[in-house]
């Protein structure tokens, strides 16, 4: 069912783009100037886009989302009315976002399908909303050209940010198997930071190039751009940030304290349990965090665990090893939230924050099923874990993780990159 969803968004974004192409060649272009400046912008957009996801969230090209939202939205330019409709908006905004993207697909990083899907399909949304009740002017005979318009335009991007949410998390479900419902609800949180930025600017280039003309768009570009440079200044410190927690976490396996991969692996895997769970991208952050540093306390150990494995060790001494683990991270500079995850993984699970009761049952499970204690595999390991949920393991933490390992299977959840 989820499949048939995604391909059906594929097939209606495919066949409008065919119908917009077609119509738009066969009739001619209306205002061309309008359309050709929209365009630009909109390739200049695509062409400065983001290879790789941030926290830009689901807009990897800001500047091209609200050139396009602001043409669908275009009733006037310069005072004189425009006629160029649905079918050309989409024609407009898809031959522009191909030509932006061609250089990133020479370079084998192009965007992915079903982005660009969803950008058709969200912009006609938008155009269908405005362009009909604009043309035939009962909007103008209804809200006039004052604050009511600019009222019901944002009310209108609500309802297309909304409409590109329903679908963003339509094709992340069938990708993925993730319930529709938490997908539904990252989408939402993911259009409430530079999603609103695009939507705000595209109502002002709308706006302003009805009445100061086309030579509105570089102008209300400004204040994007450099709002999309701040972010990507923010993604490299991030990144650089998380590349260094990494590497302390690395120290473990360097010293010999734990089995290689085994903190990029319980990371990972963590984080998956956690997207099930419904975690904020915040507390998933630093649930990740805790999790790649959760061993860290075997630093402090005279005599090593074998393997690194502290899911058998006596409660006293995982609680202790988990103390000192906090401790170091503490001295590390990590958010104390993060601090906080690490000293309290062996707590039993009714005082745990809900990270570190997931980082605890992962950390559990990776070591059962990579010790040779537990040859029977993955399904031994959460038998074994199932019969801990009176006291070390909460239950909903466990079933969970035995449904993301149902959908993809261990080797398939996408480990940390090393730092």
């Amino acid at each position: 069912m989820r499949a048939l969803a995604a391909w059906t968004v594929r097939g209606a974004a495919g066949v409008l783009t065919g119908a917009a192409l077609g119509h738009t060649l066969w009739n001619g272009v209306a205002e061309p100037g309008a359309a050709l400046a929209f365009a630009t912008l909109i390739t200049v957009g695509e062409l400065a886009r983001r290879d790789r996801r941030d926290p830009l969230g689901r807009h990897p090209a800001p500047l091209g989302s609200a050139g396009a939202l602001a043409y669908a939205l275009l009733g006037q330019s310069a005072g004189q009315p425009t006629h160029h409709g649905v079918l050309q908006t989409v024609a407009v905004v898809v031959a522009a976002v191909l030509a932006g993207i061609v250089p990133h697909i020479a370079r084998g990083r192009g965007p992915a399908l079903d982005h660009l899907s969803r950008r058709v399909l969200t912009v006609a949304f938008a155009a269908a909303c405005f362009q009909p009740l604009y043309n035939s002017g009962r909007l103008e005979q209804r809200v006039g050209q004052g604050p009511y318009l600019v009222g019901f335009l944002l009310f209108l991007l609500g309802l297309t940010a909304l409409c590109d949410a329903v679908l963003a998390a339509a094709l992340t479900g069938a990708r993925t198997g993730r319930p529709y419902g938490r997908l539904l609800r990252d989408e939402l949180r993911a259009q409430l930071g530079i999603g609103s930025a695009i939507c705000a600017t595209g109502v002002v280039m709308a706006l302003g190039t009805a009445v100061a003309g086309l030579w509105a768009l570089p102008v209300f570009s400004v204040p994007l751009l450099l709002t999309q440079l701040s972010f990507h200044r923010i993604t490299a410190i991030r990144t650089t940030y998380r590349q260094t927690i990494t590497s302390l976490a690395r120290a473990t396996e360097i010293a010999g304290c734990t089995r290689p991969g085994h903190s990029r692996r319980v990371a990972a895997l963590s984080c998956a349990v956690g997207r099930e769970l419904g975690l904020s991208e915040r507390e998933l952050t630093v649930l990740e965090y805790a999790a790649l540093m959760h061993d860290i306390g075997q630093l402090s150990l005279v005599d090593p665990v074998p393997d690194g494995a502290t899911a058998g060790l006596p409660d006293g001494e995982a609680r202790r090893i988990a103390e000192l683990g906090g401790e170091v991270a503490r001295q590390t500079g990590v958010p104390a939230e993060v601090a906080v995850v690490v000293e309290r993984q062996a707590d039993p699970y009714r005082e745990q924050p809900t990270a570190a009761r997931i980082v605890r049952t992962v950390n559990a499970y990776d070591d059962l099923v990579g010790g040779s204690r537990h040859p029977g595999g993955s399904l031994a390991a959460l038998e074994r874990l199932r019969l801990g949920t009176g006291h070390d393991y909460q239950p909903e933490v466990v079933e969970c993780l035995a449904r993301v390992l149902a959908r993809g299977g261990r080797d398939r959840v996408v480990p940390v990159p090393p730092g």
